[in-house]
């Protein structure tokens, strides 16, 4: 394995009454800073740019009118990437922010141009730290100005992590939120069982995604669709609880931990 993706949910990165979850951020920085002195080329997409924000201007849920949203992100995201600089700094890791709008995917010219600075960056030892550019792209995803009926690319940070994947040519991705993985029915639900591995996203397997959550837009449906890009890539893909200790390196050195996503034959070749 040379080349990993690993998205932090808001639910890994705040706690559950809203304030920074920064031990356990620190945790897995520790891990990513780890991986990657080991050789391990790390991408990392992060959310909580509009939690953070939340916490700062004191709000206890979620706005609803976009610009506020916006406006949440722009306090946001400047203080996720302190966190992320501080912490990795004390790693003597360096960092560098990438923000992406659906431009940076439509647009050939900037789609090759985001391809090539991912990969210098990887190259060079550096850890990219990508987030959805929210300020200015929460509209254009509702409606994008150029073209109201163009196809959304991306509606969130887990369907961002599974094109950046593809893009990278990364060998798995790591969804990291706050529920252990897939289970064959509600969590919370008496008798409910993890479901250790999938090799097709089916209508059955989408029917058991849940919602989502309070303050991420990112629930299980959208990281089954992350999952079936990746799948249909010939990628892998794991879900996982952020919570978990050393949960990184236990799934890098093969630990069954989470729902992996797998087609059985690209599995066996690796």
């Amino acid at each position: 394995m040379h080349r990993i993706v690993a998205k932090l949910g808001t639910n890994v990165i705040m706690r559950p009454d809203g304030r920074v979850a920064l031990g356990l951020l620190c945790g897995l920085v520790e891990q990513i800073a780890a991986l990657r002195a080991d050789g391990l080329e790390v991408l990392v997409v992060s959310s909580g740019a509009v939690g953070l924000g939340m916490e700062r201007l004191g709000l206890l849920e979620r706005p609803t009118v976009i610009a506020q949203i916006q406006a949440c992100a722009a306090i946001g995201q400047s203080r996720l990437m302190a966190l992320y600089d501080d912490a990795f700094a004390r790693m003597n890791s360096p960092i560098a922010q990438v923000l992406l709008t659906e431009d940076d995917f439509r647009d050939p010219e900037r789609h090759a141009n985001l391809r090539a600075t991912l990969d210098a960056l990887l190259t060079m030892g550096v850890i990219p730290i990508v987030n959805e550019n929210d300020t200015v792209s929460t509209a254009e995803l509702d409606k994008p100005a150029s073209n109201p009926r163009a196809e959304k690319i991306f509606g969130d940070n887990d369907k961002l992590s599974a094109l950046l994947m593809k893009h990278i040519n990364a060998d798995l991705l790591v969804l990291l939120s706050d529920v252990d993985g897939l289970y064959d029915k509600p969590p919370q639900d008496e008798g409910a069982q993890l479901i250790a591995r999938v090799e097709a996203i089916d209508e059955r397997v989408l029917a058991l995604a849940d919602g989502g959550n309070g303050r991420g837009r990112g629930g299980m449906a959208s990281k089954l669709e992350s999952a079936r890009i990746a799948l249909r890539a010939g990628k892998q893909v794991v879900i996982a609880n952020g919570r978990t200790p050393h949960v990184l390196e236990r799934i890098i050195a093969g630990e069954p931990l989470g729902t992996r996503f797998a087609h059985a034959l690209e599995e066996a070749a690796r």
